[in-house]
């Protein structure tokens, strides 16, 4: 994939996505030129400067530099972010995007859906960086792209193709303070007209208490499994597949939810369990004609995902979801050289759903369908505009059809290192299996008259470069909206969900700066002011909504030095004070976590051209907060380890 130094939206700094090109002949004294960087933004993937929409791209060599091991803690430094994990690694993890739900925002890996059918959303905590070639945070509605679910924003990521005409062997092996240790193995090879991409990693955590009672550590143990292929069997016709799975087992510290209970409310230390299983698949075929001007895209995807719930040694409830995926794309691109130098790509698709999902308690699975009709127009004009608009319909057979479009441009300041982008657009989430059907019937009632929940926003910016490029800055404003919003109402013998009267609205402002003073040394800074109030009826009081910073950012620094082979990295995120609901009364009263800051540091050293060693530190001054009430979280921890390549 081609890439770029200058990227649009809000961010694409160079200490964090890594995305640098070969290196200049004279290293010593020129800045790093990088080349142009393409993103998935919308049905037709397009360069990153000529998109309207604020967007980071992480690269995976960053990752694999920073040594991160969950995607998550990558994401932390991402503007418009917030990440809630419920104690150690491996707990439910969720993420929010400008100031929406976790279930807001749509999440795809090699383009296929990984959010639960059962809550909608995904959980952040199975998620190891293994073989990422890239990762694509796309923020504001994005529904008339993707359909449900990217209300917020996309997190879209790609993982590592193989190598044409060639093999190569990565191993790669770490150990840690808690128990913790990792093995990796990834293998990509090819020849002239076939690739493949095979990855496996195992790690294992004691962990820590995440309760403030008992002793007992809560760990996690996560075995990945990514493939993927590509085969060109014409010069106009390819083939291509992806396959992941996930295994792994993680301790969970119950809340206490006995009425009367003298720690009603509160996390307990309980030898509570969750196991589960994921399994994620694709196939799809690309038809090239009319010498490139039309392009034919045919896919399937399908997920499976199983969980069990076991305390004490004995299983408490399991559930089961799956998701299929059928989907015909067709663009058709054109020039117009005499009206306006431009060139136009129109898109058009169809795409089939059906969701399932069974919980332990029912015999039958649930399911519902839904057909989705997109168009697609991009346009490119005098070498300096770009726009793009969708409309997408969605059919659905079990709650309210749904219409949805999306409006982007972007305008590079000829003479002038100024960039303008602004994107507005809907977007809709549909009511979860849970929120439709219910669960528990003893303790909670399904509501199969909720409406899906509708959104509009808006979000305008301006990128600047000075100097000659070696700093960059990125300003953009956004503004979003949320109704019928879908809460549980505590009015009737038992909870219910309801949409919600009134408006739910997000503001804020998204700023990143990228520093690159000389060639080896790189440093970027990221903040985030985020005002998001829940939803509220005219005249009505505007709450803070929860486990949302209004004040966040993140600082990176890195510097390679000794011929390139060391590189040394600080990482600072900062999060600002923010209110969570507290359980132990009734009903549940808002309380404020502090504000903290976390420094993580680490460097690695290349022997020789096989043999690279590298260490981390996290939570360097171990610093004690809470992303969710109750739940501690890490303090300080140590990784080494040691990555062979073939």
């Amino acid at each position: 994939m081609v890439r770029k130094y200058i990227v649009a939206g809000t961010l694409a700094f160079v200490g964090l996505t890594g995305a640098q090109a070969e290196e200049p002949a004279d290293a010593d004294t020129e800045i790093t030129k990088l080349d142009r960087l393409l993103i998935s933004e919308g049905r037709t993937p397009v360069e990153a400067e000529k998109s309207g929409r604020a967007h980071t791209v992480i690269s995976g060599e960053a990752l694999e530099e920073n040594r991160v091991r969950y995607v998550a803690d990558a994401l932390r430094m991402v503007p418009g972010v917030a990440v809630s994990r419920t104690g150690s690694y491996g707990g439910l993890t969720q993420l929010r995007m400008r100031g929406a739900e976790g279930n807001h925002v749509l999440v795809m890996i090699d383009g296929i859906e990984m959010s639960e059918t059962s809550s909608g959303e995904f959980d952040f905590g199975s998620l190891l960086v293994d073989d990422i070639e890239r990762i694509e945070v796309l923020r504001g509605p994005q529904s008339a792209f993707w359909g449900s679910n990217a209300t917020a924003g996309v997190i879209n990521i790609i993982t590592k193709r193989g190598e044409r005409n060639g093999f190569s062997t990565s191993i790669r092996s770490e150990a840690g303070t808690d128990g913790t240790w990792l093995g990796g193995l990834s293998m990509r090879g090819g020849g002239e007209n076939y690739d493949v991409a095979l990855s496996g990693l195992l790690r294992n955590t004691g962990g820590f208490n995440v309760s403030d009672y008992g002793t007992e550590r809560d760990g996690d143990r996560n075995a990945t499994l990514n493939g993927r292929f590509t085969v060109d069997l014409t010069p106009a016709l390819s083939v291509d597949g992806t396959l992941r799975y996930v295994d792994r087992k993680s301790d969970l510290d119950a809340q206490d939810y006995v009425w009367g209970s003298p720690t009603y409310g509160q996390v307990l230390d309980t030898d509570d369990q969750v196991a589960s299983r994921e399994l994620f698949g694709s196939l799809g075929a690309t038809h090239v004609a009319l010498d490139g001007a039309l392009t034919q895209r045919l896919r399937f995807t399908g997920s499976d995902t199983f969980r069990e719930y076991s305390a004490g040694g004995a299983v408490t409830s399991s559930n089961s979801g799956g998701r299929y995926n059928g989907l015909y794309q067709a663009s058709w691109e054109f020039d117009t050289p005499s009206l306006l130098e431009a060139r136009h790509r129109l898109t058009g698709g169809y795409e089939w759903e059906r969701e399932t999902f069974l919980p332990s308690h029912l015999a039958n699975k649930l399911a519902r369908s839904t057909n989705s009709f997109v168009g697609e127009y991009r346009g490119e004009f005098l070498d300096q505009f770009s726009v793009n608009a969708a409309l997408r319909r969605d059919d659905n057979d079990a709650f309210s059809d749904a219409t949805t479009y999306s409006l982007s441009g972007a305008w590079r300041i000829p003479g002038t290192d100024t960039r303008l982008h602004a994107s507005l657009g809907t977007g809709v989430t549909n009511p979860t299996f849970f929120e439709q059907f219910g669960y528990l019937p003893t303790q909670f009632i399904g509501n199969p008259g909720l409406l899906p929940e509708e959104s509009f926003g808006w979000d305008v910016g301006v990128e600047q470069g000075f100097f000659g490029g070696m700093l960059i800055v990125d300003l953009t404003y956004f503004n979003q909206d949320l109704t019928n919003e879908i809460a549980t109402a505590y009015d009737g013998p038992l909870p219910t969900p309801v949409n919600l009267d009134g408006r739910s609205e997000r503001q804020g402002v998204e700023v990143a700066a990228t520093v690159d003073l000389f060639n080896g040394f790189t440093a970027t800074a990221t903040y985030t002011y985020t005002d998001a109030t829940e939803q509220t009826v005219a005249g009505g009081p505007r709450l803070v909504e929860v486990r949302r910073p209004r004040h966040s950012g993140s600082l990176n620094a890195a510097y390679r030095f000794y011929d390139n082979r060391a590189r040394v990295f600080g990482e600072v995120v900062v999060n600002g004070e923010m209110f969570d609901l507290d359980f132990s009364t009734f009903p549940s009263s808002r309380v404020r976590l502090k504000p903290y800051t976390v420094v993580n540091v680490g460097g690695s050293f290349r022997f020789n051209e096989t043999v690279e060693g590298f260490a981390r530190i996290e939570n360097l001054f171990d610093e004690e907060y809470e992303d969710v009430l109750g739940y501690n979280t890490q303090g300080l921890v140590a990784f080494f380890g040691l990555k062979g390549s073939f």
